[in-house]
């Protein structure tokens, strides 16, 4: 059994159990050495998933043990940490680095904040396009991206890619008030058949697995009140530890693989980029919206 560590932080001690604990066999990553790459994320991390009732997904015996997912607050609840109730679930809030190196310390490997806020769900803030590949290895997701965001270009909308740290990718919109939840599905079903009808060999909007094919999943359902997505900057228990990471559309062109971004490389290429989400201006997308849905009727 591997000596505990006492980490000071805010204030407090946090007890970091079994810190030589492989939790990536693989990239042969320890729970030390991921608690200190948590660190490095917080001021990033933090923010992407703040104010936001979090699902984390556990790994007690690494990734390559059982994996759950943590919706209810963790007991025993330290004296630092703040929940949220949204119906039968008292949620952890990550509003602070105690209580993120505390869920490191329990082995919750990824981070999966909720769509809507905690104190203001009626209007969304962000608009969240997630291009889900079909197949395990898909080289043209990067491309699929491409297309995607260069429609929504066209419409006047700026999007953020991210890689989804798995296969996927995400166009994230941050919104002005204005947009419901409803109004925007509405607008992401029209972006999905537009793009199913120009690219239809390499975009579906099926839900069912068994009817896409090969093809790359445009799912403008997932953004809605009560659904969850993989945070930016959160880590994903990926073989090679990857890292879901907002990129600069010049580096979509570059057609990176999900696997470039990682724990180990993160922190360096964040001191360069730094926060892109948090720098990306918000949009006002009413009218372009209320122009669609007035042709449709």
């Amino acid at each position: 059994m591997s000596k505990g560590v006492k980490l000071p932080i805010d204030g407090y001690v946090i007890q970091i159990s079994n810190p030589n604990k492989l939790l990536w066999t693989d990239a042969k990553i320890t729970k030390l050495m991921y608690i200190k790459c948590l660190i490095e994320l917080a001021p990033y991390l933090i923010p992407a998933c703040n104010q936001r009732f979090l699902t984390t997904i556990r790994f007690p015996d690494g990734t390559n043990g059982e994996a759950f997912y943590q919706k209810n607050c963790p007991e025993p609840i330290p004296e630092f940490a703040t929940t949220a109730v949204q119906g039968d679930h008292r949620y952890v809030v990550l509003d602070k680095l105690a209580t993120l190196v505390w869920l490191g310390n329990l082995a919750c490997l990824e981070f999966h904040p909720s769509l809507e806020l905690i104190h203001s769900a009626a209007l969304p803030i962000q608009w969240i396009i997630d291009l889900d590949p079909s197949v395990k290895e898909e080289p043209r997701i990067m491309d699929a991206a491409l297309k995607v965001g260069g429609l929504l270009r066209t419409l006047g909308i700026e999007s953020l890619p991210k890689t989804s740290g798995a296969t996927g990718v995400q166009l994230i919109i941050k919104l002005q008030p204005g947009p419901t939840w409803e109004e925007l599905k509405q607008f992401g079903r029209f972006i999905g058949q537009y793009l199913c009808e120009q690219h239809p060999e390499l975009f579906t909007i099926e839900r069912m697995k068994k009817d896409r094919g090969d093809r790359i999943y445009i799912d403008y359902m997932q953004h809605d009140i009560g659904r969850t997505i993989a945070s930016a900057y959160t880590p994903r228990a990926t073989p090679y530890a990857s890292l879901s990471m907002p990129l600069y559309w010049d580096e979509v062109a570059m057609h990176p693989s999900p696997k470039d971004f990682t724990l180990l490389n993160a922190s360096e290429r964040l001191q360069r980029t730094g926060d892109l989400l948090a720098a990306f201006p918000t949009q006002q997308l009413q009218p372009i919206i209320h122009s669609f849905l007035q042709v449709q009727k």
